[in-house]
């Protein structure tokens, strides 16, 4: 068996919910069911875990010059478009080796505005989008209808129910004003499309990287 020690950082829902948060600000969390999960299969693996918590509780750690051969991190963080990055941040500000994705990453692909145009410049094809800013009236759009209406920094549909497919004009200017109002942030406007939804799961970078599995998501 490994003594190798795992920390394991995470946004428990429940925790939020009894600081006062809503439903809808802590969407992204996880459950104690998830959380059980993942550690009962890192221990499978033969290696100890410590439930360190959200990210503050890691910092409050942190600065004690405690260390971890390994964090393992599904922290989503709380405030901000750059929130997904702030532990990988901390943990290279401590020098703390960890599992996943870096600062830059994390910042980027949760902006899905900053994300579009990373992967539009990189050649890939993605549905055309306008992106709408608090204070500014709705563009016409570059595409025709339908369209959809999404929050451009927010994940685990915040913000996505049935308004967000619009067939008319009359229609975007109410979503967008309603979400830009909610959220606080810009609105990504694009053209709709249809079909199924996939999650991949990739390990690696460039010509080691492979693939772990895929999920449909079903709505």
């Amino acid at each position: 068996m490994s003594s190798q020690r795992i920390g394991l950082v995470y946004d428990l829902r429940k925790d939020y919910l009894e600081m006062g948060y809503n439903e809808d600000d802590v969407a992204e969390f996880d459950s104690e069911n998830t959380i059980s999960a993942l550690e009962g299969a890192i221990r499978g693996l033969g290696y100890t875990v410590d439930r360190v918590g959200h990210g503050r509780a890691l910092c409050q750690r942190l600065v004690t010059g405690e260390k971890w051969d390994l964090v393992f991190s599904i922290a989503e963080g709380l405030k901000g478009r750059s929130r997904e990055a702030q532990v990988p941040a901390v943990l290279e500000l401590y020098d703390q080796a960890y599992a996943f994705s870096d600062p830059l990453v994390c910042a980027a692909t949760l902006d899905k505005g900053v994300a579009k145009k990373i992967v539009m410049n990189s050649g890939v094809p993605t549905a055309r989008a306008v992106l709408v800013r608090p204070g500014e009236p709705c563009p016409a759009l570059p595409f025709p209808f339908p369209a959809f209406a999404k929050p451009v920094a927010e994940g685990t549909g915040k913000g996505i129910d049935a308004r967000s497919r619009m067939d008319r004009r009359q229609d975007l200017e109410g979503t967008v004003e309603r979400l830009l109002a909610t959220y606080q942030q810009p609105v990504l406007v694009e053209e709709y499309l249809p079909g199924r939804e996939f999650t991949v799961g990739i390990l690696g970078t460039g010509s080691k990287a492979r693939v772990l599995g895929t999920l449909e998501v079903i709505v």
